[in-house]
């Protein structure tokens, strides 16, 4: 029984430590912490930079055949939340974007529609006195090259693709209200 016992522990460590569980970092984000000024949308009232942040990602899983980036409000008062970005065929070899690289991706990748109504970064901007709002900035691994979608894509749509072959993903979740 001793031998059954150590034989499935090594099993469950050696299938631990073979799954590299995705990490994601920001410069610019802190996880549970308000989103600073330089995120925040410039227009609808508000008045911050619209620099999309930093985000560095590490620990992706073999097979991994590109990557892309949603933000997102579950928050927002439309019943469906509200997309702020959403960047997809970014190549398998990224590990990082820089602050400001919304419309300066590598070639290839691809910035879908917001609910701002335009590609690119649109930053944070709740409606006045509704309290704090959460955005989630996720990169997925994906088992595809390319998503079958181009820049006029919704964010609901590029959500859709991106889930259905994520083969990992990583999260930073931080908060803005005004």
């Amino acid at each position: 029984m001793r031998f059954i016992t150590t034989l499935l522990a090594l099993s469950f460590l050696g299938a631990t430590a073979a799954h590299a569980e995705m990490k994601l970092t920001s410069n610019d984000l802190a996880a549970g912490k308000p989103m600073a000024d330089a995120q925040v949308f410039n227009g609808f009232g508000c008045s911050g930079k619209n620099i999309s942040p930093q985000l560095k990602w590490s620990g992706a899983p073999s097979g991994t055949k590109s990557f892309a980036i949603m933000a997102y409000d579950p928050d927002a008062p439309t019943g469906s939340g509200w997309w702020h970005w959403t960047v997809f065929n970014l190549p398998a070899d990224a590990t990082e974007i820089a602050t400001g690289a919304s419309g300066k991706l590598p070639a290839g990748a691809i910035e879908g529609r917001t609910d701002f109504g335009a590609s690119g970064y649109g930053g944070a901007c709740p409606p006045e006195g509704h309290g704090p709002h959460r955005y989630q900035f996720t990169v997925y691994a994906l088992s595809l090259d390319k998503l079958p979608l181009d820049k006029d894509a919704p964010g609901a749509m590029v959500g859709f693709f991106a889930r259905a072959n994520a083969l990992d993903h990583a999260t930073i979740e931080v908060t803005y209200e005004r």
